[in-house]
């Protein structure tokens, strides 16, 4: 979406919640009527841009087969026109945006007034999208990986700084194509970070199309019998201690001596006698 629209959602963090379903609705909408059929998408949603500033955009993966609405069939070589699409994805976001203020859901700043005179003047206002297909599995995993459990700043972007009232971290700049050193307040760098912890309860990847709950035991289960195959088994989940050493080559249950630490048993806390105060004679009349 537009920078203008940033500050909407930054105020607004509710209606971030439905970004994910409004961007798979224009896909599959343009899948349906078209080809006549549903498809596979995954969306994630992403807060923060190169400078960790609020940035709301979304990384929708689309499947380019689907399966036929009328019949159970395959639906081939499905395209996505950019141009099209954009259109479409900014049309919707914009009506949703307009339903939500007419209902009031969006904050007093800027006025009424003003947000509908942004929303009438982006109608028709060009939008940055890009559109792009992957010709294996490993570039598509390779690609959801990276912004699936993409931190908002690397721990080598973080610079070492003689004023502990600042925090020096180095961002990438587009226009001179290079990294550069950024500098703020330890207060403006926390608030940074803190708006992009996801709200509670809300996950990094959202399933629409056929891989939606109500459709994963239906439909899906037919798309993958015409292409001749199975859903596979769901893995087995890895131990937390196995986790950290796959991903960062250490073992956390070794202590500093190198021995391994086991589990012995759970000390229950014991209630702090209070301090007796300072005892005063009685007042007298």
């Amino acid at each position: 979406m537009h920078a203008d629209f940033w500050p909407i959602f930054q105020q607004n963090r509710r209606l971030l919640d439905d970004l994910p379903a409004i961007g798979a609705g224009v896909l599959q909408d343009w899948a349906e009527e078209r080809y006549g059929a549903r498809i596979i998408i995954l969306a994630v949603r992403h807060t923060f841009g190169a400078h960790l500033n609020f940035n709301a955009h979304l990384h929708i993966l689309a499947s380019t087969m689907g399966l036929c609405k009328t019949n159970d069939r395959l639906v081939h070589d499905i395209r996505f026109y950019r141009d099209a699409i954009v259109k479409r994805w900014r049309h919707t976001l914009l009506d949703y945006l307009t339903m939500a203020l007419e209902a009031g859901q969006l904050s007093a700043h800027p006025s009424q007034p003003e947000l509908t005179k942004l929303f009438e003047e982006h109608r028709d206002r060009w939008w940055s999208a890009k559109v792009d297909y992957f010709k294996s599995k490993d570039a598509f995993l390779r690609y959801i990986s990276r912004y699936l459990r993409r931190p908002p700043l690397a721990e080598y972007r973080l610079l070492s700084s003689d004023n502990n009232q600042e925090i020096r971290y180095l961002t990438k700049d587009k226009k001179l194509g290079r990294a550069v050193a950024t500098t703020c307040t330890t207060h403006e760098f926390i608030a940074r970070l803190a708006e992009q912890v996801p709200d509670r309860y809300r996950h990094g990847v959202r399933y629409f199309g056929l891989l939606a709950p109500q459709s994963i035991g239906k439909s899906y289960e037919v798309f993958l019998a015409l292409l001749g195959q199975r859903r596979p088994p769901r893995p087995k989940r890895i131990r937390w201690a196995a986790s950290i050493q796959k991903a960062f080559g250490r073992d956390p249950l070794l202590d500093s001596d190198g021995q391994r630490m086991h589990w012995v048993g759970r000390v229950s806390p014991v209630r702090a006698e209070p301090i007796p105060g300072p005892i005063h004679p009685p007042a007298r009349a």
